[in-house]
């Protein structure tokens, strides 16, 4: 059995003195109240100590290995946060945009479109290449990461890549980062994470417009 407080559901995180409404994608569950300190080492790997971590959830089926004691396969993961230096202050449009500008300014220019591996490749393994801009308005910044992941010990072994969303949000005076992780092994993992990104966007923009 899952337990309940992993369930998926949205649910309410205190944010300064704003309460903010939070939701993961269709398919994902929080785990910050599991107490795992696996998990927490996971979810605080994934941002830096200035962030302070909102919500960290995996796919509903990486939570029932782990509570049967099983270990989760970690293909897909999300996590949202906010700076714990804004957290007690209202943001501005102006300073949103400034945190939006300090976020992404040291991504660069987008690779060309369709030639995903081929920038990957051509890359360090490890290192984080911008690929494209997926939203960008007064409320919501979105871009569409990938890196080539670093082959274990040494041989002949395929390269595997990962990709990543990276949002920045403005929900009711709170600057926000989401961001969200899938493998990539077709085409199929880079609609999911585009498609999935979008719908997270508009969910959470009318869960806090209520």
């Amino acid at each position: 059995m899952v337990p309940a407080a992993v369930l998926a559901a949205p649910f309410g995180v205190q944010v300064g003195e704003a309460r903010l409404a939070l939701d993961t994608p269709p398919g994902f569950s929080d785990v910050q109240g599991t107490g795992s300190p696996r998990l927490l080492e996971l979810a605080e790997a994934l941002t830096p100590a200035s962030n302070r971590i909102l919500l960290f959830a995996l796919e509903d089926a990486d939570v029932r290995r782990f509570t049967v004691g099983d270990s989760p396969e970690l293909r897909r993961y999300v996590i949202g946060v906010t700076p714990k230096g804004l957290e007690h202050e209202r943001a501005s449009a102006a300073a949103f945009q400034s945190y939006v500008s300090e976020s992404l300014r040291e991504l660069g220019a987008p690779a060309p479109a369709g030639e995903i591996r081929r920038t990957l490749d051509a890359q360090p393994p490890g290192r984080v290449s911008l690929l494209a801009e997926l939203r960008r308005d007064p409320q919501a910044v979105s871009v569409l990461q990938g890196t080539r992941i670093p082959a274990p010990g040494r041989g002949n072994a395929p390269p595997r890549y990962l990709l990543s969303t990276t949002t920045l949000m403005l929900l009711r005076g709170k600057a926000l980062s989401f961001a969200a992780y899938t493998q990539y092994d077709s085409d199929a993992d880079l609609e999911w994470i585009r498609m999935s990104t979008a719908r997270w966007i508009e969910d959470l923009q009318r869960l806090n417009n209520r």
